[in-house]
């Protein structure tokens, strides 16, 4: 969640979003809200996108209850705050920001980057960011790509809800071991696919964020 506290109005709509139908396979339209005010939700959205553009195959992914997650997972997923300060106050520092790849359809950026700690990866994000809900100055800091989202709406004050729609296991494939610098056996992960609202309703952002190997 930012920085302001939530109108009731805001938490109103944090409680509607937060209550996504059941996951289906991928559907729907590029840039299109996943999850929200219709009956499919993309569990892999929008890394499926940003894999098919780039020919890989997706990783195994399944749908997990909190309680399922182990520690320090759970803690670091389980919670209705941005990733970005939860990774910064768990690892005692600042956040940086690495951008893997990008593209741009219409007015949406697709992105996959890794927040770092240091030079410790700590996050690897797929994120579909929906730049026509954004102030300009927000909207400039972002297509810059040098700074975290959730620093990006905190500097600018941008009052939003975080609202996570599944807990997921993951199982590595190559391109996600790479960028944890892993080994090439698969590996078990965790994440969660979330999305970002303001209080019109509309989704500013559709991330699915994965931990690396604890």
């Amino acid at each position: 969640m930012s920085s302001s506290s939530p109108s009731t109005a805001m938490r109103a709509m944090h409680e509607h979003l937060s209550s996504p139908p059941a996951p289906s396979s991928p559907k729907g339209k590029a840039g299109e809200p996943e999850g929200v005010g219709g009956e499919v939700f993309n569990l892999f959205y929008p890394l499926d996108r940003l894999h098919e553009h780039e020919g890989l195959a997706l990783p195994r992914i399944e749908r997990v209850e909190s309680e399922e997650l182990p520690q320090p997972y759970r803690q670091l997923l389980d919670h209705l705050n941005d990733m970005t300060p939860t990774v910064a106050a768990f690892h005692g520092q600042e956040i940086g920001l690495r951008v893997l790849g990008r593209r741009i359809q219409g007015d949406v950026l697709f992105r996959e980057v890794v927040l770092l700690a240091g030079e410790r990866p700590v996050v690897f994000g797929a994120i579909a960011i929906h730049l026509d809900q954004y102030p300009p100055d927000a909207r400039r800091d972002i297509e810059a790509g040098h700074l975290p989202l959730g620093t990006i709406l905190a500097k600018h004050h941008v009052v939003h809800v975080s609202c996570p729609q599944a807990f997921l296991k993951i199982e590595a494939n190559a391109f996600i071991n790479e960028v944890f610098g892993l080994a090439e056996e698969s590996r078990t992960l965790y994440g969660r696919r979330n999305i970002h609202a303001i209080q019109s309703g509309a989704v500013i952002a559709d991330i699915l964020e994965i931990l690396p190997h604890a």
